[in-house]
C-alpha cells in the first residue's frame, strides 16, 4: 500500500515538474523567437526596415563590432562626429533610412532622430517610460532617472528645492575653492616644467577629479572626503558594467557570480554603506536641532522631512533607501556631464583661439582677476554661447532611451509593448537639415539670440533632454561650467598640443579616448 502511494506522489510530482518544465520552455521560446518575430512584421508592416532578426543575440555583434572598428579611432575636426560617436545607429540610418530599427537582443528598438517625434515622446512620459533598468546600470546610478509616473512626482517634488537658484547661489564659494585647488596644481606642473610658465598638461583626468570635487563639497560639505570615495568607487563600477554590457539583455545575467559582478556587489555595498553612514549623521543633526548648512543632501533631507510633517504620514516622504539613490544620481549626473562639457570646451578653444581670447575678454571685463561671483555670471554672453555650441557638438548624453506603457500611436507607426525607442540626441545635433552645411563647425555664434532663435522653435537642442523630465541639475551644471572656464581663463591661456588626438566616444557620457593634452601657460 505505502510502495502505491509513493508511486503516485512519485508520478504526481513527475508530472507537476514535467508541466513546469513546458511552460518554462514555451515562456523561453516565445521570448528569443515568437514574439520578436511578431514584433518584426508589425514594424516591416508600417514601412520600418532593419535587419532580419537574429536569434537571441540580434544585432548585438554587429553593434559590438562596429563600436570595436570605430572607438580608437582618431578623428578630424571638420569630420562627421555623428558617423563616429554613433556608428552602428549612424549605419542603419543610413542604409534603411530614417524609420529603421536594430535588435537588442530578442528586443527591436525603433531609431528616432527626428525632433518632432522626439518632443512627442519626451512630451509625454506617462505614455513613454525608460525602459526598466537592469540590476547593473541601477547599481550605479537611481533615483529620479529611473523612477516614473507617481513616485517620479513625489522625488521630483521633494528634490525640487535642493537646485533653487538661491541654493545653487549659496554653493559657489565651494565650487570656486575646488576650481581653485586645481588650477594651483597646474601652476606648480606648469612652472616646474621649464622657464617659460608653459607646459603640456592632460587635462583630463584633472577636469574628472574637479567635478567629483565640486558634486562632493556640494552635497556633503563637511563629508566631501567621504564623497570623494564614492565618486572613486562609481568611477571603478561604469568600467565594470562597460566590460558586461553585451549580456545584460539576458535575464538575471547579474546575478551569475562572474569576477565582474561580484566585484560590482562589492562596490555597490560600500556606496549604499557609506552613503547611509553620511545620512544618518545628519538624521542625528536634525534631531538635535544643530545647523547643517545649505548642501544638497541636506536641503534634500529638510525637504523630505517638510513633506513629511505636512500630511502626516511618513509613507509621503523617501525613505532613507530613496534618499541614497537620489544621492548616487547627484554623484553621477552631477560629475559625468559637467567634466564632458568642460573637456570639449577647452579643447575648442585651444582650437578656435579667436573665441578663447573673446571669452577671456568678457570674463576680465566682467570679474577682473577677482573670483568670480554669481551675480556676474549672467553677463557672460559669449561665454554662455560657447557653452551651448559645445553641448551642441558635444552632447553628453548622446543617446537616450524610452519605451512605450501600452500600445501607442506615434506620428504614423503603432508601437506596441516590447518596442524600445533610442533617441539620437547626437544625430539631430548634427543634422545639416536643421542646422545646415556648416554643422559641424564650431560656431557659437548660432546662439548669439539664445536657444529658441538657433532651432527655430524646433526640438533639436537637447543636451539635457527635454519635456517635464529634463534633467533638474542642468542649472547647476552651467553655473558650474561657467565658474570654471571663467577662473581657468583667468589665469591660463592655452592650444593643443602637437600630441593630442581628436577621439570623442561615449563611454555612458561622452569622453576624449586617449585625454587632453593641451599646452598651458600662466598668463
Amino acid at each position: 500500500m505505502m510502495t502505491m502511494e509513493v508511486k503516485l506522489i512519485s508520478s504526481i510530482l513527475t508530472s507537476i515538474m514535467l508541466v513546469g518544465l513546458i511552460a518554462l520552455a514555451v515562456k523561453l521560446l516565445n521570448w528569443i523567437w515568437f514574439r520578436p518575430k511578431k514584433l518584426e512584421k508589425l514594424l516591416r508592416k508600417q514601412g520600418l526596415q532593419g535587419n532580419t532578426y537574429r536569434l537571441l543575440l540580434g544585432d548585438i555583434k554587429d553593434l559590438i563590432s562596429v563600436t570595436k572598428a570605430q572607438q580608437p579611432k582618431s578623428i578630424q575636426f571638420s569630420d562627421d562626429l555623428a558617423r563616429h560617436i554613433l556608428p552602428c545607429y549612424h549605419q542603419t540610418c543610413s542604409k534603411y533610412g530614417e524609420n529603421s530599427f536594430i535588435w537588442f537582443g530578442p528586443s527591436p528598438r525603433l531609431l528616432i532622430a527626428d525632433p518632432q517625434l522626439m518632443k512627442e515622446i519626451l512630451s509625454k512620459p506617462d505614455l513613454f517610460h525608460k525602459p526598466s533598468p537592469d540590476p547593473l546600470g541601477e547599481a550605479v546610478v537611481g533615483g529620479l532617472l529611473y523612477l516614473e509616473d507617481e513616485k517620479w512626482a513625489k522625488h521630483r517634488k521633494i528634490v525640487n528645492p535642493a537646485f533653487h537658484v538661491e541654493k545653487l547661489k549659496n554653493m559657489v564659494p565651494a565650487i570656486c575653492l575646488s576650481c581653485s585647488n586645481m588650477i594651483d596644481k597646474w601652476e606648480k606642473l606648469v612652472c616646474n616644467i621649464g622657464d617659460q610658465k608653459s607646459g603640456e598638461i592632460d587635462v583630463w583626468p584633472y577636469l574628472e577629479d574637479l567635478s567629483g570635487d565640486i558634486i562632493s563639497r556640494t552635497a556633503f560639505a563637511s563629508s566631501h572626503e567621504q564623497g570623494r570615495r564614492i565618486f572613486e568607487l562609481q568611477k571603478e563600477q561604469v568600467k565594470l558594467v562597460l566590460e558586461v554590457i553585451m549580456f545584460v539583455f539576458i535575464p538575471g545575467w547579474s546575478y551569475i557570480p562572474t569576477k565582474a559582478n561580484k566585484r560590482m556587489t562589492t562596490i555597490s555595498n560600500e556606496i549604499q554603506s557609506l552613503l547611509r553612514g553620511i545620512i544618518n549623521q545628519r538624521e542625528k543633526a536634525m534631531e538635535r536641532g544643530e545647523t547643517i548648512g545649505d548642501d544638497l543632501l541636506s536641503t534634500l533631507m529638510e525637504s523630505n522631512l517638510k513633506e513629511i510633517e505636512e500630511h502626516g504620514n511618513k509613507n509621503v516622504g523617501m525613505s532613507i533607501e530613496d534618499v541614497i539613490e537620489e544621492c548616487k544620481l547627484f554623484y553621477f549626473a552631477g560629475s559625468e556631464t559637467t567634466s564632458s562639457l568642460m573637456v570639449w570646451t577647452m579643447v575648442m578653444l585651444s582650437k578656435h583661439q579667436e573665441w578663447q581670447a573673446r571669452a577671456r575678454d568678457e570674463v576680465l571685463q566682467v570679474f577682473g582677476k577677482n573670483t568670480p561671483t554669481f551675480d556676474g555670471l549672467n553677463r557672460l554672453k559669449t561665454v554662455t554661447m560657447i557653452l551651448h555650441e559645445v553641448l551642441r557638438l558635444y552632447p553628453p548624453a548622446p543617446v537616450s532611451t524610452r519605451a512605450p506603457t501600452k500600445t501607442v500611436k506615434l506620428g504614423n507607426i503603432t508601437l506596441q509593448q516590447g518596442i524600445s525607442l533610442f533617441l539620437l540626441i547626437g544625430l539631430i545635433h548634427h543634422d545639416p537639415k536643421i542646422w545646415g552645411e556648416d554643422v559641424n563647425e564650431f560656431k557659437p555664434e548660432r546662439f548669439s539670440e539664445g536657444i529658441s532663435s538657433a532651432t527655430n522653435n524646433r526640438f533639436s537642442y537637447i543636451p539635457f533632454s527635454g519635456g517635464p523630465r529634463i534633467c533638474i541639475g542642468q542649472q547647476f551644471a552651467m553655473i558650474e561650467a561657467k565658474l570654471t572656464l571663467a577662473m581657468i581663463l583667468q589665469r591660463f591661456s592655452f592650444g593643443l598640443s602637437t600630441s593630442y588626438l581628436h577621439a570623442p566616444f561615449p563611454i555612458f557620457t561622452l569622453q576624449p579616448q586617449y585625454g587632453a593634452n593641451l599646452v598651458l601657460h600662466k598668463l
